[in-house]
């Protein structure tokens, strides 16, 4: 079972960071969090070559909002992540794939919510391949 998406973006780091950022917004997704593994790790972990890894916790406040009146447990899946990360091929933004997330949870209620995540999700990546 896949539990993500992803693509390779052409750019630098940052500027895939942005993109992402930007096409995310386009799909009314604000970013609740941003977590910066590499800087984390050289903070508490002493490790100063770690690749560039950023963790950004995507939220479209009305779609958060009918999944957590269906549920309201679902907080603990929220928000959605998307990474954006360095490898030696490149840059890559990956994304999860709302409906195998929300397939651990026995509420009929959630899947058109699902749907519609992934298919924004879909938009964003297939964006950024541009």
């Amino acid at each position: 079972m896949t539990y993500y998406d992803k693509r390779r973006v052409d750019g630098d780091f940052d500027t895939v960071v942005e993109r992402t950022t930007e096409a995310l917004a386009d799909e009314g997704f604000g970013i609740l969090s941003d977590i910066d593994v590499s800087e984390a790790f050289a903070k508490k972990l002493d490790i100063e070559d770690y690749p560039n890894y950023r963790i950004l916790g995507a939220c479209n406040p009305p779609l958060a909002k009918q999944g957590l009146d269906a549920e309201t447990d679902l907080g603990v899946l929220l928000p959605c992540n998307v990474v954006v990360y360095e490898t030696d091929d490149g840059v890559l933004v990956s994304m999860v794939d709302p409906e195998t997330m929300l397939s651990v949870v026995d509420n009929d209620e959630l899947d058109d919510i699902a749907d519609d995540v992934k298919s924004r999700f879909d938009r964003v990546l297939a964006s950024l391949a541009e």
